[in-house]
C-alpha cells in the first residue's frame, strides 16, 4: 500500500510538474532577462516606485528602540502605540514590513576600527589595542547588518495624484514613528535601489548616477539585477553566486510571544523576513467574521444531528468546532467594541547563503525557532520566484494563502528589540553588547552634551574603564587629555604613553599657581568674571563656614580679585601673574573685620605649612597627556588640589578652543568637589560651559551615595549624556533607576555584576555591556589596579 501510494504520489506530482513547467515555459517566453523578473516598472529620484499603471509606493527606513529591556509598563505603552501605528492603515493602503539581515563587508568593518601605525614609540601599544578590537569584532555579530523598512502602496490614476497622497501618508508614518521614539527617514530613489542591489547581487559596491542612466539609456534595474536568476528547482532559487529558499510562515499557536520576530532576527545569517499586510474595510471584516460564525454554527448543528441519529449525546461534537466558534466570536467582539482592525497577512521568511550546506543549516535553525513558537515554516514549492520578489521591499505580493489577524495579533510581532551602537569616524571602544555580543563603538563628540560620568562600587572597574578610554583617545585622536588623580593610580599608564605626571604635594618642587589666567579665560570681554567665581570656590574651601561664604565676604573677594589682576591685564607677562600672597595682601589692605578674617584663614596657605600653592607655575603644561598626582596632598589639601587642577584644565580648554582641539578631562573621586556649595556650583559651571569650548569632562566616583546626595546632582545629570554604570550598591540603584529611567530588567545588569560589566547610557540609548580586556597584554598590566596583576 505504501509503495502504491508512493507511485500515485509520484504520478500526481509528475502531472502537476508538467502543468507547472508549461506555465514556467510560457513565463520564460515573456521574461527575457533578469531585469524583467524584478516586479516594478519605474523608480523615481524622490523614492516613488511605480509598480504598474495604477500602483505606486514609497519606503521608509527606521531604527530600533530598546523594547526587550524596557519596563513592563513601558512595553505595554510601546505595544499600544504600535497597535495605533498599525490601525492607521485603512483598506486603501497596503503595506509591507521588511526585516533584512545583511552580511556586511568584513573588510570594511575592520577598516572602520583600524588603528594605524605612526612609526613612533607607541606602535606596540597600538598593535595590542588593534588586535584586541579585531578579536572582539570576530567574536560578535558586527559583520551582520540589520535593516528595517516599511513600504506603503496606494492605487492612483497617475504619478501626479500619487505624489500628493504618498507625501501625506509618509508624513503621518514618520510622525507615528516619532511617537514611538523611533528615528526614521524616507528613502530616495537611489537609496531604495541600493537596498535592492545589496540583496540581489554579490557585488557590494553600488555605483549609480541618474545622469549616467539617462545618457546611457539604461533602466534602474540594470544597476541592481544579478547576472543570473535560476528558479528551475521547485524549492530553491539561485542568483549570482548565492542560493536561497523562501518559506511561508503558518501560525498555529493560539497566542504568540513578542519574542517571535526577535528570535528570527537574532539568527547569524543572511535572511529577509517580510510581512505583507492589507487592511480590510471594517464593515466588510465584520461581515466576513459573522459569515464564519454562521458557517461554524451550521457545522455544529450538522454534527449534533449526526450525534442524535447515531444515538450519542448531541453535545458531543468535535472540539475544533467549539474552539473555532469561540475564537470567531471573540474576534467579532474585538472588531465591534475594541480598537481592533482586521488584516490579511502573508509572512515570508527567505534564507540566503553562499552554499547549499550553509543554507540547509540556516533553514533548519529558522524552522526550529518557528516550532518553538508553534509557527510552521513551509517552503513554497514552484513559487520561489514570486516568493523572492515578495521578500524584496517593493510592495508586490502575488502569493497565497493569506492569514487574517486582528491588530493586536499582528502587533505581537513587535519589530523592536535592542539598539546597537557601532559608529565610524573617531569612535571609541566600550566593550560588547551583553545581549547581541556586538562591539560598542561610539563617539562622545557626536552627543548633544559629551560630558560623562563613570559610577560604580569599589572593585567594579571604574579606573580600568577610564584608563581604557584614555588609551583609546590617545591612540586615535590628537586631543589633549588631563587627569586629576587623587589616589596615584594613573602614573604607570601615563608614563607608558609618554605623558607628563605632575606631583603636587607639600614636599614636591612641582608648582601650579591657582591664580593662573589667560586672556581667553571667559566668553566675556573681561576674563575676570569666571576667574572670580573660581577664587570664591577656592576661598570657600579655605575659610567657608557651614553655610559657605557670606555675601559680604564674596563682595570683598571679588573686589580684591579685580585689584590683584590690574597689573597683569595691563601687561600680560608671566612676571605680572598674581599669586595667593597677592590676594592675601589685598585682603589685609581692605581694613574690615570680614577681610581680616579671610586673610587670617588664607595665611596658612601663604606663610604657613600649606604654602604649596603660593608659587608661580614652574612646570610646562604642553604635553598632550598630563596627569596631576595629588595623592600626597593629604586630607586638608586634597579638595583644594582638585579644584585647582580643574581650573588648570579650564585654562587648557580655553587655549585649545582657538586651535579647534578637544580637551578630555578625567577627575577621579569627583564626589569630593560636590560636597561644598561653592565648589559644586563651580563644577556645575564647568560641566555646563565645557561643551561649547571643546572640553569633554568625565567624573569618576566610587562613593556614589555621597555623589547622589549633592544638591547639584540634578545639574550634573542633566548635563551628562554619557554615563557608564558599573556594579551599584543596593541603596543607590533605586535612585539611579528613577533618575535615569532604568527598568528593573536593565537594573539587573548593575546588580552584583562582575568587574567590567554594567550599563552604558549614550544619549537616550541604554545598552548592557561587557568589557573583558585580554589579561595577557602589556596594556592590561598598565591599566589594572589589582596589585597582584600590575607589572613589576
Amino acid at each position: 500500500m505504501q509503495r502504491k501510494h508512493f507511485k500515485q504520489g509520484r504520478k500526481k506530482e509528475t502531472l502537476l510538474s508538467v502543468v507547472i513547467d508549461s506555465v514556467r515555459n510560457q513565463k520564460q517566453n515573456q521574461v527575457t532577462s533578469t531585469q524583467d523578473t524584478i516586479p516594478y516598472r519605474q523608480m523615481f529620484k524622490d523614492g516613488i516606485c511605480q509598480i504598474d499603471d495604477t500602483h505606486f509606493n514609497k519606503t521608509i527606513a527606521y531604527n530600533d528602540i530598546n523594547y526587550q529591556l524596557a519596563h513592563s509598563e513601558d512595553k505595554e505603552v510601546i505595544f499600544s502605540e504600535w497597535c495605533n501605528f498599525l490601525n492607521y492603515f485603512d483598506h486603501s493602503v497596503s503595506f509591507q514590513l521588511t526585516f533584512i539581515n545583511e552580511l556586511a563587508n568584513i573588510d570594511e568593518e575592520k577598516k572602520s576600527i583600524e588603528i594605524k601605525s605612526q612609526d613612533d614609540e607607541f606602535d606596540d601599544i597600538r598593535e595590542e589595542y588593534r588586535e584586541m578590537l579585531m578579536e572582539q569584532l570576530e567574536k560578535g555579530n558586527n559583520g551582520l547588518t540589520r535593516r528595517k523598512y516599511i513600504t506603503f502602496t496606494i492605487e492612483c490614476e497617475g504619478l501626479n495624484e500619487a505624489k500628493g497622497k504618498l507625501a501625506k501618508i509618509e508624513n503621518n508614518i514618520l510622525n507615528n514613528f516619532k511617537l514611538l521614539g523611533v528615528t526614521s527617514f524616507c528613502l530616495n530613489g537611489k537609496e531604495r535601489l541600493e537596498v535592492l542591489h545589496n540583496i540581489l547581487t554579490t557585488d557590494k559596491v553600488f555605483t549609480f548616477d541618474w545622469n549616467e542612466k539617462t545618457e546611457r539609456g539604461l533602466s534602474t534595474k540594470d544597476y541592481i539585477a544579478p547576472s543570473i536568476f535560476d528558479f528551475n528547482n521547485k524549492r530553491y532559487f539561485r542568483m549570482d553566486k548565492k542560493v536561497g529558499q523562501s518559506l511561508h510562515m503558518m501560525i498555529l499557536a493560539p497566542e504568540l510571544s513578542d519574542r517571535t520576530l526577535a528570535d528570527f532576527l537574532d539568527m547569524k545569517s543572511e535572511m529577509i523576513v517580510s510581512y505583507h499586510v492589507q487592511s480590510i474595510d471594517q464593515q466588510k471584516a465584520i461581515k466576513i467574521i459573522k459569515g464564519k460564525i454562521s458557517d461554524l454554527d451550521k457545522m455544529k448543528i450538522e454534527e449534533q444531528k449526526k450525534a442524535v441519529r447515531a444515538g450519542y449525546d448531541m453535545d458531543v461534537i468535535p472540539t475544533d468546532i467549539n474552539t473555532y466558534a469561540d475564537e470567531a466570536k471573540r474576534i467579532l467582539r474585538d472588531l465591534q467594541s475594541r480598537n481592533e482592525r482586521w488584516f490579511m497577512v502573508t509572512i515570508i521568511v527567505t534564507n540566503i547563503a553562499r552554499t547549499k550546506a550553509e543554507l540547509e543549516t540556516n533553514i533548519f535553525q529558522a524552522k526550529t525557532i518557528g516550532q518553538q513558537y508553534q509557527c510552521n515554516l513551509k517552503p513554497y514549492d514552484y513559487e520561489q520566484e514570486n516568493c523572492l520578489m515578495a521578500s524584496l521591499p517593493i510592495g508586490v505580493n502575488n502569493l497565497y494563502p493569506k492569514r487574517g489577524l486582528t491588530t493586536s495579533a499582528l502587533a505581537i510581532f513587535v519589530p523592536f528589540t535592542t539598539q546597537e551602537l557601532f559608529m565610524g569616524g573617531q569612535s571609541l571602544y566600550y566593550g560588547v553588547n551583553a545581549l547581541s555580543n556586538n562591539m560598542i563603538m561610539v563617539d562622545r563628540k557626536r552627543l548633544k552634551n559629551p560630558n560623562g560620568l563613570v559610577l560604580g562600587v569599589p572593585g567594579s572597574g571604574k579606573s580600568f574603564s577610564s584608563k581604557r578610554e584614555i588609551t583609546n583617545v590617545f591612540l586615535i585622536t590628537d586631543d589633549d587629555i588631563i587627569i586629576c588623580d587623587p589616589e596615584g593610580e594613573y602614573r604607570p599608564l601615563v608614563e607608558a604613553l609618554g605623558g607628563q605626571v605632575i606631583n603636587i604635594s607639600p614636599t614636591s618642587k612641582d608648582y601650579v599657581n591657582p591664580l593662573d589666567l589667560n586672556m581667553d579665560y571667559s566668553d566675556d570681554e573681561s576674563p575676570l568674571a569666571l576667574k572670580s567665581d573660581f577664587i570664591m570656590s577656592l576661598m570657600e574651601l579655605v575659610c567657608g563656614g557651614k553655610n559657605g561664604l557670606l555675601p559680604v565676604e564674596k563682595t570683598i573677594i571679588d573686589r580684591c580679585v579685580h585689584i590683584i589682576y590690574q597689573k597683569y591685564l595691563l601687561n600680560p607677562i608671566p612676571e605680572n601673574m598674581p599669586i595667593l600672597e597677592d590676594l592675601w595682601n589685598a585682603l589685609k589692605e581692605q581694613g574690615s573685620k570680614e577681610a581680616d578674617n579671610l586673610a587670617d584663614a588664607l595665611e596658612i596657605y601663604v606663610k604657613g605649612s600649606l604654602q604649596v600653592f603660593n608659587h608661580r607655575t614652574n612646570v610646562e603644561l604642553k604635553n598632550r597627556l598630563v596627569c596631576f598626582n595629588i595623592k600626597e596632598l593629604g586630607k586638608n589639601l586634597k579638595k583644594l588640589g582638585m579644584l585647582i587642577v580643574q581650573d588648570q584644565v579650564w585654562n587648557r580648554v580655553t587655549i585649545n578652543r582657538d586651535k579647534r582641539k578637544s580637551t578630555w578631562y578625567y577627575i577621579d573621586e569627583f564626589h569630593l568637589l560636590l560636597k561644598e556649595e561653592q565648589t559644586s556650583a563651580y563644577s556645575v559651571e564647568i560641566w555646563k560651559r565645557f561643551r561649547k569650548w571643546g572640553g569633554i569632562p568625565t567624573g569618576i566616583t566610587q562613593n556614589v551615595k555621597d555623589f547622589l546626595e549633592s544638591k547639584e546632582i540634578e545639574n550634573i545629570f542633566e548635563n551628562s549624556n554619557f554615563i557608564y554604570l558599573l556594579a551599584q550598591a543596593p541603596a543607590d540603584k533605586e535612585f539611579l533607576s528613577k533618575k535615569l529611567n532604568i527598568s528593573k530588567m536593565q537594573l539587573s545588569y548593575v546588580s552584583n555584576s562582575p568587574p567590567g560589566e554594567g550599563l552604558l547610557i549614550y544619549g537616550g540609548v541604554i545598552i548592557p555591556f561587557k568589557d573583558h580586556f585580554p589579561e595577557d597584554t602589556k596594556l592590561y598590566q598598565l591599566m589594572t589596579t589589582r596589585l597582584e596583576e600590575q607589572a613589576g
